[in-house]
């Protein structure tokens, strides 16, 4: 994982005491919303009016609201000035840059302050982490 990323994440826990991505947003003065976003988008972030917004999909379960949460806030922090839609793909092997960039910023978070347990493959590891198995076949093992 990119160096500068863990610092970023490194940098947030600190200053906010806790890797929630819940509560860094709350933190950050970004308004979480849950709202039926339809069958394809799990998320998305906006600015309006110098406000910003995370909106996700109501009928996600948890760990998928945990995950979407995580990956706005990456676009917050990593994209100022944009706002991305986070749209589930038909496949899930050709997100764009700013999406792999959100969901890696995702990842690291969710991870930050774990770590494998012996014999634990990276693949479980993230598992135990709450990361969603359809995000895994992002990354390779």
């Amino acid at each position: 994982m990119d160096d500068s990323l863990q610092s970023l994440i490194r940098q947030l826990i600190k200053k906010h005491h806790t890797s929630c991505p819940f509560e860094i947003a709350a933190s950050l003065g970004i308004h979480i919303r849950f709202a039926d976003l339809g069958q394809t988008t799990k998320g998305l972030y906006f600015r309006k009016l110098r406000r910003r917004f995370i909106v996700i999909h109501n009928q996600l379960p948890p760990p998928w609201q945990r995950f979407v949460c995580a990956h706005e806030l990456g676009h917050d922090r990593l994209h100022k000035g944009i706002s991305r839609f986070f749209l589930e793909e038909h496949s899930y092997f050709s997100p764009g840059k700013l999406e792999r960039q959100a969901n890696r910023f995702a990842i690291a978070l969710l991870t930050a302050g774990l770590t494998p347990g012996q014999g634990e493959s990276l693949h479980e590891f993230y598992l135990r982490a709450g990361i969603p198995q359809e995000m895994l076949y992002f990354f390779d093992f």
